[in-house]
């Protein structure tokens, strides 16, 4: 057996949740190896529906073990509320929650800082979600982070924390916030601490010693979010890419065999950022409406767009995609027409996404192909010969471009509502 990674393909929201869960009926182990509560996924099956932000989305394999591992950074309250979420839906989650205690932990200070930077930059804002995500990896790589292995040994956490608050605070201060102080800080987080102090332990064996049994490693974001390879500095704080599920979940790369990258039938993005495609007529209202278009994480309405192959292209090449997933075809049931950005031109020359900066991603003009659209419901179909003649169209025109099998798509929200192509 070997490992399959699971990546986002484009700037988040391209419905991992859903094919992870789909995914892990078939998995022993299912890993989160970066990110933190910035991201969400949502899952609906038997148990309900759950939006999920640090909890592997395939906890609800009840023979599968759940691991958030070194790279992902935690806020105790967020992850607190999703165990309560949990055993509230009588999801069992006791032997197979497993949280590693190298995990680094969002501390209040963080939350207020990156509020903080965010109105500093007036209209040059980035768009966080304000929730600490940045701040926190700043301080992990500056060796001034707080991990869970520190809250084992009070004595330890207390001089860290006086540390940090030391500077935090002086801080905060200047840029017009109250400090904070350390004993409500210390009396908060011990009381979030003790309920998730079971699950702590090392995951390292819990990976490593399983590795010859199935292990779905879990992505969060999208490419384009990327530290170093999206747009920067409209990016989240970790890697995004598959390479990055070696460090932040402690597995050698070569039992890595499989790379599935999750790709939106069309293209979405929060927050600030260049968008090639992006529509601001009915269309780009269609797509947020029958999508429903709205962050799992936010809540903010989400820019919509027309397919950009040239972003996926350059995903499948950097992850080395085995194959893509396909989700929200659906979505595009009752479009007449539908556009396939095949690539980017920029003062009448072609350009590839890699050759560009944000600043100048922002001012390509896409050079789009226009398919035939369906008329007629795709939605809850499971066998691909079901598919509408120019829904099959649409996705060989998809692989075409991209250069990638495609192996299961998606056609609506529930678990069930999948394609797969062998």
């Amino acid at each position: 057996m070997a490992a399959t990674v699971l990546i986002g393909s484009q700037w988040g929201d391209e419905g991992k949740g859903k094919i992870i869960d789909y995914l892990s009926e078939k998995s022993d182990i299912i890993v989160r190896f970066h990110g933190g509560n910035n991201a969400g996924h949502t899952v609906i099956n038997s148990f309900g529906k759950f939006p999920m932000h640090l909890i592997p989305s395939g906890i609800f394999n009840k023979k599968a073990k759940a691991v958030i591992a070194n790279g992902t950074i935690i806020d105790l309250e967020v992850l607190k509320n999703e165990i309560d979420l949990l055993r509230k839906a009588k999801v069992s989650i006791d032997g197979r929650l497993f949280i590693s205690p190298r995990c680094h932990v969002i501390m209040p200070y963080h939350k207020l800082l990156d509020r903080l930077y965010e109105e500093a930059k007036g209209k040059n804002k980035t768009g966080t979600t304000g929730r600490g995500i940045g701040p926190t990896y700043a301080d992990k790589v500056s060796y001034n982070g707080i991990r869970l292995a520190d809250f084992f040994d009070k004595k330890v956490f207390s001089q860290k924390l006086e540390t940090q608050l030391m500077v935090k605070n002086k801080v905060l201060k200047a840029l017009g916030e109250k400090p904070l102080n350390k004993k409500d800080v210390e009396e908060e987080y011990y009381k979030l601490f003790r309920k998730i102090k079971p699950f702590i332990k090392e995951v390292f064996p819990v990976v490593f010693n399983n590795l010859n049994k199935k292990i779905l490693l879990e992505g969060a974001h999208g490419v384009f979010l990327d530290n170093d390879w999206g747009t920067y500095p409209f990016v989240t704080a970790s890697t995004v890419l598959s390479g990055g599920a070696t460090a932040g979940a402690g597995i050698p790369p070569q039992k890595i065999e499989h790379v599935i990258g999750v790709v939106k039938a069309y293209t979405t993005r929060v927050g600030s950022g260049p968008f090639p495609t992006e529509l601001f007529d009915k269309n780009g209202e269609t797509l947020t409406s029958e999508g429903n278009e709205y962050g799992t994480t936010t809540g903010r309405k989400r820019r919509c767009g027309w397919f950009d192959a040239e972003l996926i292209r350059f995903a499948a090449k950097i992850n080395g995609y085995t194959e893509i997933a396909i989700t929200k075809l659906d979505v595009l049931d009752n479009f007449s027409e539908i556009k396939v950005c095949k690539g980017y031109s920029l003062k009448g020359k072609k350009v590839n996404y890699e050759d560009l900066v944000a600043e100048q991603l922002s001012k390509v003009k896409p050079v789009y192909k226009t398919l035939k659209g369906w008329k007629s419901s795709t939605k809850g179909i499971t066998k691909y010969k079901d598919l509408p003649e120019n829904a099959k169209k649409y996705l060989r025109e998809i692989e075409k471009e991209v250069g990638v099998k495609i192996s299961l798509v998606s056609t609506g929200a529930d678990r069930k509502q999948i394609i797969e192509i062998v």
